[in-house]
């Protein structure tokens, strides 16, 4: 049931060049808009505690899935063939523990769904003594952004911008936005950006950025919640671009190292993350959803494996006709 895991080093690609640092490989500057205000929310939603991962380790089995951008059919049929939902979406896998690792719109066609069925299955979830959670993508943190305040100009370290230009420019889709209500803006805003599971450290980007906020799981879930809520365009930005970066324990020299930092400061013997598709982090696409490079795109079939195997890439590159990947953890060669 599990697919198998990558294999081989992978292949460095050379280093961009000429880019700010806020900056993916793949993003261009943007232009400068006016117009536009925060929009002010009132709480609508009530949180529900959850169990906390480290209480659960042992009682059902554990399953992530990496980024889904919108792909509503492909996640339910992911999710059918694993057997955790049943034709009508329903969670029948029992006590088992089920992450997703964020980015759940944008580039797709339903990202609105994607939310609504993760939000169905963790109250199901809950119900039948298993769980299931999510972890906050840098996609999220756009489309609250682009919802919050628009158009207003923010310093993005590479010129003026703004969330809403960022937001079409990365994806976004108008539908999602029609469709968007509080409830919604409530759930995303207090996801968690870490999580610690089975030894497994779990979080979105392969990035070192999560370090910034804290020393601690706790201390960064909660600094990285508390400046959401102070609904300042500026902050929330600079958590934006710091979630964008990527490729942090790709070099095979320097990779292995920056794994161990994270895994030495938050705990885990082995790091989880989505983000940064496989092909694109194997340097075998040039951009992240593949768009110029589709022929020549491989298939993924199972999570990727790197940095002297103390990290696995969960991205199957969905968003350029790969695969959308769930795994269950521990990975078995």
């Amino acid at each position: 049931m599990q697919p198998p895991a990558g294999t081989g080093a992978p292949r460095t690609p050379p280093a961009d060049e000429g880019l700010p640092e806020a900056y993916t490989p793949t993003e261009r500057d943007l232009p400068v808009l006016t117009g536009g205000a925060p929009e002010v929310r009132e709480p609508t939603m009530v949180d529900v505690p959850a169990t906390s991962a480290a209480r659960n380790d042992g009682d059902g089995p554990l399953y992530v899935v990496g980024d889904v951008h919108g792909y509503l059919d492909e996640l339910r049929e992911a999710l059918r063939r694993f057997g955790i939902i049943d034709a009508d979406d329903r969670w029948i896998a029992g006590n088992a523990r089920l992450w997703f690792l964020g980015d759940f719109t944008d580039r797709g066609p339903d990202g609105v769904g994607v939310i609504e069925l993760v939000m169905q299955l963790s109250a199901e979830a809950a119900a039948a003594g298993g769980y299931c959670k999510a972890l906050m993508g840098n996609h999220e943190l756009l489309l609250l952004g682009a919802k919050r305040f628009g158009d207003q100009p923010v310093n993005s370290g590479a010129g003026t911008a703004s969330f809403q230009a960022a937001w079409l420019l990365n994806g976004g889709q108008r539908t999602d936005m029609e469709r968007l209500r509080d409830h919604h803006l409530q759930w995303m805003s207090r996801l968690d950006a870490l999580a610690l599971a089975d030894g497994h450290l779990l979080l979105h980007s392969d990035a070192t950025c999560y370090l910034d906020y804290g020393a601690t799981i706790e201390d960064v879930n909660d600094a990285i919640t508390e400046a959401l809520q102070r609904n300042d365009a500026e902050e929330t930005w600079d958590l934006f671009r710091k979630f964008t970066k990527r490729f942090a324990f790709r070099d095979e020299e320097a990779g292995p190292g920056a794994v161990r930092e994270m895994l030495d400061t938050f705990g885990g013997k082995r790091l989880v993350h989505g983000h940064s598709p496989i092909p694109y982090l194997l340097g075998e696409v040039g951009s992240e959803d593949g768009t110029d490079d589709e022929e020549r795109s491989p298939r993924i079939e199972g999570p990727h494996v790197y940095a002297d195997g103390l990290a696995v890439a969960m991205d199957g590159g969905v968003t350029m006709a790969g695969k959308l990947l769930i795994a269950q953890l521990p990975l078995v060669p």
